[in-house]
């Protein structure tokens, strides 16, 4: 079966979003141009390390380019509309590949399906018959950091982190290894 590679060149929208309650969460990363919607699934340490890179991208592209990169984004900027429903699946994000285009000035992400075996690199933001399944996005570096700040956001949105260990708190507490399995709730 031939590679699909779905293209968002001017995204009206490209956001990380999540379905469920904290501690059940299940974390999107959804495309919208026109009315072509895209959602892709991800892990949570995903999404953080997405957000983290395409600071340090904007970073490297304004000292090496000069490039025209905002520190931070007016909020209005920042899409805090829910997911675009119905949220389905088109796959489950196993690589993703992060570039600059020096051509239309944009960050490029590139989510990669996960696949049986090793993949290899040279598929990562190119057009090649063979490879997995991919959605690729251009991003203005105002909307690639206003998706990083939304990212961010949607992180923080989860379980309160316990303050001797930092694993999440469920409502009734955790194990916490840093008391020798003591639980911990809220009210301690």
């Amino acid at each position: 079966m031939a590679r699909v590679i779905h293209v968002f060149r001017q995204p009206d929208r490209f956001v990380a979003g999540t379905v469920g309650q904290p501690g059940d969460r299940v974390f999107y990363l959804q495309a919208v141009e026109s009315a072509k919607t895209v959602s892709v699934t991800i892990e949570k340490q995903q999404v953080q390390v997405l957000a983290e890179r395409i600071g340090s991208l904007l970073e490297e592209v304004h000292r090496r380019f000069g490039a025209e990169v905002p520190e931070d984004v007016e909020e209005n900027d920042v899409d805090s509309e829910p997911l675009t429903v119905p949220v389905e699946e088109e796959f489950r994000v196993g690589t993703m590949g992060l570039g600059w285009d020096a051509e239309s000035s944009a960050v490029v992400i590139e989510l990669l399906a996960i696949t049986e075996g090793e993949v290899d690199e040279s598929v990562v933001l190119d057009d090649t018959e063979e490879g997995p399944d991919a959605v690729r996005v251009f991003l203005s570096p105002v909307k690639a950091r206003a998706f990083a700040e939304r990212a961010d956001r949607v992180l923080k949105a989860g379980r309160k982190p316990c303050p001797l260990c930092s694993e999440p708190l469920d409502p009734g507490g955790h194990v916490c290894p840093r008391q020798n399995g003591y639980r911990r709730g809220d009210e301690d």
